[in-house]
């Protein structure tokens, strides 16, 4: 197995337990601060209720793949086989270890875009392959993280098997714009090199900008593993369901290794999902409103501060420079903000191996406003 895995505990888990014994404001864990729409709820215990509590069929529920499609024909228009191409999964974190478990081999190559999600790079380690960091850049022409496209075309090689995509992006919040869609396909056109997409965020995107599945994209989605979460869009992390919607033979791949990891997912809460999603389609295109007005709140109430920002474009999360308050590095400023001030944030430095004047920090606002103006508020004061 090449590489070393890190055992140790997760930064999450870190400063999710120092607020804790700082009875801080959390605004470090990627979880809303509410609960799921209470329709959503009678639905799912509607279920729990009834003959609905023994295995579901290891690809997922039925209806709930159904409603999925629905979904993805109706924002990317793409018409999917519902049985075929659709995974349900223990979250997003199952689909995207399960995928790579099933895609890379020993000696295999996956490229990742730096700062990436901690747990691309152990799960490459654990099926033997080699990770490959290229940092996504900022420029005079584009201010917002987007790819280096010349150094990804430098980085493809031989031995190149797997690229790992994150839009909108954890933790910068950038987003793909309808270019990026045809360099990256013009660039893998002579490969066989696969594709992981995770859109766990993909219905959080703001300003009126689309986010653009690599479903939508007839090229790439031949290629492409493509992940989304009902945890991130339905305010329910804690239920752990997402899926993997991927062409017919990329999804037997991946239901090989997903029999082994969890078998099948909570059949309740799949029918709750798919009822709702029957009944209420509307919900979803209420999401990119509901959260750009708390960006916005959240924005706002920093203005005050000596803190720098550009506004997140996707997904729940704003990074904050501190460069104007603090030499510390990040870790160290994160834990003496959560001590000395009662707010808990993630430093960007855990997502990858970040130059040393980075100083940022990853704020949650997907929190009751409240919540936010107490956090704002103390943030003021430094």
């Amino acid at each position: 197995m090449k590489g070393k895995l890190d055992t140790g505990s997760s930064i999450f888990s870190i400063m999710t337990e120092l607020s804790n014994e700082c009875d801080a404001i959390n605004l470090s864990q990627g979880f809303p601060g509410f609960n799921p729409d209470s329709r959503l709820l009678d639905m799912v215990c509607k279920y729990i209720q009834g003959n609905n509590n023994q295995y579901a069929p290891m690809a997922g529920v039925p209806a709930l793949q159904e409603c999925i499609a629905t979904k993805i024909e109706k924002f990317y228009g793409r018409v999917i086989n519902a049985s075929q191409e659709i995974t349900i999964c223990d979250g997003a974190t199952e689909a995207l270890f399960s995928i790579i478990q099933a895609a890379v081999h020993p000696e295999d190559e996956v490229i990742v875009f730096d700062p990436a999600y901690d747990n691309y790079a152990p799960a490459i380690v654990l099926a033997g392959g080699i990770t490959r960091h290229i940092p996504l850049i900022r420029s005079k022409e584009r201010t917002d993280y987007h790819i280096d496209w010349q150094r990804l075309r430098d980085t493809i090689n031989d031995k190149t098997k797997l690229i790992i995509l994150n839009f909108p992006h954890n933790p910068t919040g950038a987003i793909l714009k309808a270019e990026d869609l045809d360099i990256l396909a013009d660039i893998l056109r002579e490969t066989s090199i696969y594709l992981m997409s995770d859109e766990v965020y993909e219905h959080i995107v703001f300003d009126s900008q689309k986010h653009l599945s690599l479903a939508s994209h007839d090229e790439l989605w031949e290629r492409s593993f493509v992940i989304s979460s009902f945890g991130k869009t339905f305010h329910a992390t804690g239920w752990k369901v997402g899926y993997c919607a991927a062409p017919p033979i990329l999804t037997e791949e991946l239901r090989q290794i997903h029999q082994w990891t969890c078998y099948s997912v909570v059949t309740p809460i799949q029918c709750g999902l798919a009822e709702f999603m029957q009944t209420h389609p509307e919900y979803i295109e209420t999401l990119p409103k509901f959260y750009e007005a708390k960006r916005d709140h959240f924005c706002k109430l920093i203005d005050n501060s000596r803190f720098t920002y550009i506004p997140s474009a996707g997904s729940f999360y704003q990074l904050l420079d501190y460069s104007l308050i603090s030499d510390l590095d990040d870790v160290a400023f994160a834990k003496k903000l959560t001590r000395e001030i009662g707010v808990a944030s993630i430093p960007i430095s855990v997502f990858y191996d970040c130059p040393p004047h980075e100083k940022k920090l990853r704020f949650c606002f997907a929190k009751e406003d409240n919540i936010l103006e107490l956090a704002a508020e103390r943030l003021c004061t430094l």
